[in-house]
């Protein structure tokens, strides 16, 4: 075998050397060195290579339009980087809270069809929420958990202070949800009345009226101790209530209503808004922004008394079909009271009695105009809150006495009549309000929106607050912390007391009718006559603008003026001595 056989190198690749002497392999004293893999070729390689880049790449960034470029261009990729991390990172949260939320859903029995892959939605939460509705059992509300809700993290913004040109309270910011989601939001079984269980009302034909202060045929005449008796709660009541005679409300009662329409009242509704006009004292105000599935299922319920629907009939506004675009007209007649504001009480604070088969209702004074739909205020303030009842609290006035004062300098009431009404209140305890009172937060309600659900503890509030305005005057504002007070002392039960900021948000008040026939009619808008800018001309363009252009009478006149001049041959040549 030789030496090429081998394959050995020479010594000049400075590989092992093997050269043979005398037929003898011996080795040299030089040094030994192994061959590199392909992989350090390589690297050794790229080093030269970047070795020579570098230069060329400096030399370009040194030119001010590439440099710019290129720092653009990678600042664009870093902010893009950063962005999809913190957004994935928000979308595993949002994942995990919701798988969270939908586990300890269906551990309390609640289960929840199909899968959120995102953040909630307002078809997720829809979803979630007609779910609760129809698989919630017990008496607690089938409310979407706090996580999903889209008004979580609304900040509220006390409205804008008045100005010149708007004077007096102005609405605040609210958070509604959608009407499809505020209607799902309703709960499925009634909420729990505390210790309460039944009530029943005192039913005479004949009520005699056995003391002195206050009372009414159509009221009953209660004496203090069935007063003070009537707040005594127990699990079974029977207290007066209004329409203590007749064979029912509505019929013989002293607030009668036609047979076709006690039958309408008698119908099941989940949702009805009601409102009164009495003695023709308002405008009636078609409602704005109603769904349409509130159209079809919620209710809009009118009491007039018979001088407002002879007003109506005169003007052509009440027909036979007893609507007013969306309000169903009920006329009552034989109505109790001469005053009708007193009136006015029956329908606002007993329509639980008118009513049998309802869930919650929505009273609104007739001089206000709905412009929120009722699925989204009862979301708003009953459902979402965990209330049975709802009622803005005054604007400026918390304080009973305050309000007394107020109501006597306004002429609301004769002034010996409210003195009767506080001084009594103040003998039974009634002291200012002050903040040993909170969490309740005012005494005096703006009292012309309510909200209720319709159980047997909201019923007797009303039932008792009615008697209140029975017996004494007729201004609710004053009566209304005595019985919420006497309420609260033996049940735990309690009033959602809004701002009335936020009611404003929901209804707008409007004049009575007195004050608008009296009012001088709106100016008519001005009309503004714009004049067009002058032409900007160059100074040659003026100057011929300016000169008169001669008539065709003119200039023939001139021209003939010419003709007639007579030329004396020789003129030029005399000469005068």
């Amino acid at each position: 075998m030789t030496l090429k056989s081998l394959g050995l190198r020479t010594g000049s690749y400075g590989s092992l050397q093997l050269q043979q002497s005398n037929g003898v392999l011996q080795n040299h004293t030089s040094y030994v060195f192994p061959r590199k893999s392909s992989k350090v070729l390589l690297s050794s390689y790229r080093e030269k290579e970047r070795e020579r880049c570098i230069p060329f790449i400096c030399r370009y960034l040194c030119r001010g339009k590439v440099g710019m470029v290129i720092l653009v261009v990678f600042a664009l990729l870093v902010f893009a980087s950063g962005f999809f991390t913190v957004n994935k990172e928000t979308t595993g949260s949002n994942n995990r809270n919701i798988l969270e939320v939908l586990q300890n859903s269906k551990a309390r029995g609640r289960t929840v069809i199909g899968s959120i892959s995102s953040g909630p939605t307002a078809k997720d939460f829809t979803k979630i929420a007609q779910t609760n509705r129809n698989q919630t059992t017990g008496n607690s509300p089938a409310l979407v958990p706090p996580m999903l809700h889209p008004c979580k993290n609304f900040t509220f913004s006390p409205p804008p202070p008045p100005n010149t040109k708007r004077f007096g309270p102005r609405p605040c910011r609210v958070c509604y949800l959608s009407n499809e989601q505020a209607a799902a939001s309703m709960p499925r079984v009634p909420s729990a009345s505390p210790v309460l269980q039944n009530l029943t009302f005192v039913h005479e034909e004949d009520p005699t009226k056995s003391e002195t202060r206050g009372g009414s045929d159509f009221g009953g005449y209660p004496s203090l101790k069935q007063r003070t008796d009537a707040f005594d709660i127990k699990d079974s009541m029977t207290v007066h209530c209004g329409f203590v005679k007749g064979s029912s409300p509505g019929r013989g009662s002293g607030f009668d209503i036609d047979e076709d329409d006690l039958s309408e009242l008698n119908k099941y509704h989940d949702v009805i808004v009601a409102s009164a006009i009495f003695g023709n004292y308002d405008v009636i105000q078609e409602p704005i922004n109603i769904s349409e599935s509130a159209k079809r299922h919620v209710p809009f319920y009118m009491f007039i008394d018979e001088e407002t629907e002879n007003y109506m009939k005169n003007k052509s506004v009440l027909t036979s079909s007893k609507l007013v675009g969306l309000w169903r007209i009920i006329v009552v007649r034989n109505i109790p009271y001469n005053d009708a504001r007193r009136n006015g009480k029956v329908p606002k604070l007993l329509l639980h009695r008118l009513f049998p088969n309802v869930r919650y209702s929505i009273w609104i004074d007739g001089k206000l105009k709905l412009v929120r739909d009722p699925y989204q205020v009862l979301e708003r303030f009953l459902w979402r809150e965990n209330a049975t009842f709802a009622i803005s609290r005054h604007y400026t006035r918390f304080d009973v006495f305050v309000e007394a004062e107020a109501n006597k300098a306004g002429g609301k009431y004769d002034n010996a009549s409210i003195d009767d009404q506080i001084n009594f209140y103040r003998n039974e305890g009634l002291t200012p309000y002050s903040e040993a009172k909170l969490p309740i937060t005012s005494d005096v309600p703006e009292g012309c929106v309510i909200l209720r659900e319709h159980i047997p503890i909201t019923n007797l509030f009303t039932c008792l607050w009615f008697n209140e305005v029975d017996r004494f005057t007729s201004r609710d504002q004053l009566s209304f912390s005595t019985v919420r007070d006497k309420i609260m002392s033996k049940v735990s039960w309690s009033i959602n007391m809004f701002l009335d900021c936020e009611r404003r948000n929901f209804v707008i008040q409007t004049y009575h009718r007195e004050l608008l026939e009296h009012m001088p009619p709106p100016r008519p808008p001005r009309l503004i006559v714009r004049r067009q800018p002058p032409i900007r001309t160059s100074p040659t363009i003026r100057r011929e603008m300016g000169r008169k252009i001669p008539s065709k009478r003119a200039r023939e006149r001139r021209s003939g003026s010419r003709r007639r001049r007579r030329v004396v041959a020789g003129s030029r040549n005399i000469n005068f001595h």
